[in-house]
């Protein structure tokens, strides 16, 4: 299994003293990778009461392929995920060229975690089809893992074409890992059939987790890929500072075959509940004793 942690922006700031020093320290208490979410609009907060769920520019989000782009350089092992890169916002062919570009500059640390997002205001702002965003999604991974593999690639998809052409550079492996967020039945039919992992959040650690995990498995074997080669991961929260129910909760996530688990101190949905503290120090604290709590289970 591989522990993460995420990188609480909001919270720390955004300039780079700041988003260095805590990405080093992460990666000196022994992290496998640092987790980063993606929006790139946000309404008016002021303007977008009432509405229902509108995302707001209230909380800032760096890019995440700028922000792991500069804290490749900053770091010497830490892998870097997204969680998840809104991908139907953007165009695939310049999506599979950045990630392309940071996995060449940052030796093949990159996991891309991708989603249909659920924030309007932003496919309005970047000019992009919100009703169509799932099925063009699962149209560009197949257009990205054909550009990563290839060095020329011919393609003809119902939102995209590409005429003999490829990305310079490639990764060195040819391929990314493109991990899967969400939970509607399209994204787990997606992920059997395209993906290196699955991303949920809303399963707490019960018998809805197998459940989700097992029909995975079916979907995946049903496309004739081995379920083991497709990954788990889920976010366990550090706000109810109960360390044996932190190691409890990581004993029942790596029974159940979880491949990678997130130590998440701001998210507060659902059975997730964010730490008090809101500095650096703050947030470092948590993953610390999470690191030394589970120490037993790696």
């Amino acid at each position: 299994m591989q522990i993460g942690a995420t990188i609480p922006v909001a919270d720390i700031g955004t300039g780079p003293s700041e988003i260095r020093d805590y990405a080093q320290a992460v990666e000196g208490l022994g992290f496998d990778y640092l987790q980063a979410p993606d929006h790139v609009l946000g309404a008016n907060p002021a303007t977008s009461a009432g509405k229902g769920r509108v995302g707001t520019n209230e909380n800032p989000y760096h890019d995440p392929f700028v922000l792991f782009g500069f804290l490749a350089g900053c770091t010497q092992r830490l892998g870097f995920a997204s969680s998840v890169l809104i991908l139907a916002q953007r165009q695939a062919a310049l999506v599979a060229k950045q990630a392309a570009c940071l996995d060449v500059l940052s030796n093949g640390r990159l996991r891309l975690g991708v989603g249909v997002g659920w924030n309007q205001v932003e496919f309005t702002g970047l000019n992009e089809t919100f009703s169509n965003r799932g099925r063009r999604s699962e149209e560009q991974v197949q257009l990205m893992q054909a550009l990563w593999s290839q060095p020329h690639t011919s393609f003809k998809g119902r939102y995209h074409t590409i005429e003999d052409a490829g990305i310079n550079p490639r990764p060195a492996s040819g391929r990314i890992p493109v991990w899967f967020g969400g939970h509607a039945e399209q994204t787990l039919q997606r992920t059997a059939k395209y993906g290196d992992g699955w991303m949920p959040l809303a399963y707490p650690a019960d018998e809805t987790a197998l459940a989700a995990f097992d029909k995975l498995r079916a979907m995946t074997k049903a496309e004739n890929r081995d379920p083991a080669s497709v990954g788990l991961e889920v976010w366990l929260s550090l706000g109810s500072e109960d360390e044996p129910a932190w190691h409890r909760e990581f004993a029942f996530w790596k029974k159940a075959g979880v491949t990678h688990v997130t130590a998440h101190t701001t998210f507060a949905m659902n059975h997730h509940k964010r730490i008090a503290g809101h500095s650096a120090a703050d947030h470092l604290a948590a993953i610390t004793r999470f690191r030394r709590v589970v120490a037993d289970l790696l």
